[in-house]
C-alpha cells in the first residue's frame, strides 16, 4: 500500500479496567482513497485487535458506523480521510453512554423510536377482498424524505437539547413518527400527537438545526420536528371542538 502517514487519536474505554475514557494514538500508513472507517478497520486488523467499533454495510445504508471525527458527528464509512489533516481524532458519539471504546449504548435511542409507534395504525383492518391501500405518487412524496432516515444517531450527537434533556424524544424519533402521520394509509395521528406533547415533547426543540446539518441522508429532521410542532398544536386545538371518542 502506498500512501502517507496519519496519526489517529482514538478514545478508548474498557469498563473492566478504566475508570474514565482515555486516548490512544496510532500512526499508520493510509491509502489516500480510504474513508475513516477503513483506517479504523486497518488498526483493528493489523495493529491493535482490542479496538472496538461498530460497522456493517460500508455503503451509508445501515447507519451503524457513526462516531465523532475531529469533534463532529460523522458516518465514518462516508467520511473521506482526504478531508482531514495529519492527525485525526475519533471518539464515540456524543450524548450516548459508552459501552466500550467507540461503541455506544443503543437501548435508550431504540426506546424513543418505539414510543412514536413507527408503524401503520388503522382503526379497522381492511378486508382482503377490498384490496390494498392505494397511494398516489403525490401522497407518497409527502413523507418520502422523512422515511430515508438510517438511524445513524448523528442527529442526537449534534442536538444541544438532547445534551441537556435526556428525555427529549430527539430528531430521528420525531421525524419517524411524523413520517407516519403524513402517510395517507395511517390513522394513528392522534395517538402519536399525545406522545409528541407528552414527556420529551417536540416543543423542547430549540431549532438549532444542527440535526439537519449532520444528517448523511439529507432527511432534514429539523423540518420534521417543526412540522410536528404545528400539527401537535392543531390536534390539541381541534380536540376542544371535536372531543376524542367521536362525541361532538
Amino acid at each position: 500500500m502506498s500512501g502517507s502517514k496519519k496519526t489517529f487519536v482514538i478514545t478508548r474505554f474498557d469498563p473492566d479496567r478504566d475508570e474514565a475514557p482515555r486516548q490512544q494514538s496510532y500512526e499508520i500508513e493510509v491509502d489516500p482513497r480510504w474513508k475513516v472507517l477503513d483506517a479504523l478497520n486497518h488498526i483493528k486488523d493489523e495493529v491493535d485487535p482490542s479496538l472496538s467499533h461498530r460497522w456493517s454495510c460500508r455503503m451509508a445504508v445501515c447507519g451503524s458506523c457513526g462516531m465523532m471525527v475531529d469533534g463532529k458527528p460523522s458516518l465514518t464509512c462516508k467520511d473521506s480521510l482526504a478531508d482531514h489533516g495529519d492527525t485525526v481524532e475519533v471518539a464515540p458519539l456524543a450524548n450516548f453512554p459508552v459501552v466500550r471504546d467507540l461503541v455506544v449504548e443503543l437501548e435508550g435511542f431504540l426506546d424513543k423510536l418505539k414510543q412514536v409507534k413507527p408503524w401503520i395504525i388503522r382503526a379497522k383492518e381492511r378486508a382482503v377482498e377490498e384490496g390494498t391501500h392505494r397511494q398516489s405518487p403525490a401522497e407518497h412524496q409527502e413523507f418520502k424524505q422523512f422515511s430515508m432516515c438510517i438511524n445513524c444517531m448523528l442527529c442526537y450527537s449534534a442536538c444541544p437539547v438532547v445534551a441537556n434533556e435526556p428525555d427529549f424524544l430527539g430528531p430521528a424519533a420525531i421525524a419517524l413518527g411524523h413520517r407516519y402521520n403524513l402517510d395517507s394509509r395511517d390513522e394513528g395521528d392522534h395517538e402519536r400527537q399525545e406522545v409528541f406533547r407528552g414527556e420529551g415533547s417536540v416543543f423542547s426543540c430549540s431549532y438549532a438545526n444542527e440535526c439537519s446539518e449532520v444528517c448523511p441522508k439529507n432527511v432534514d429532521p429539523a423540518a420534521a420536528v417543526n412540522q410536528a410542532k404545528f400539527r401537535a398544536v392543531i390536534d390539541w386545538a381541534t380536540s376542544f371542538v371535536v372531543p376524542r371518542g367521536g362525541e361532538g
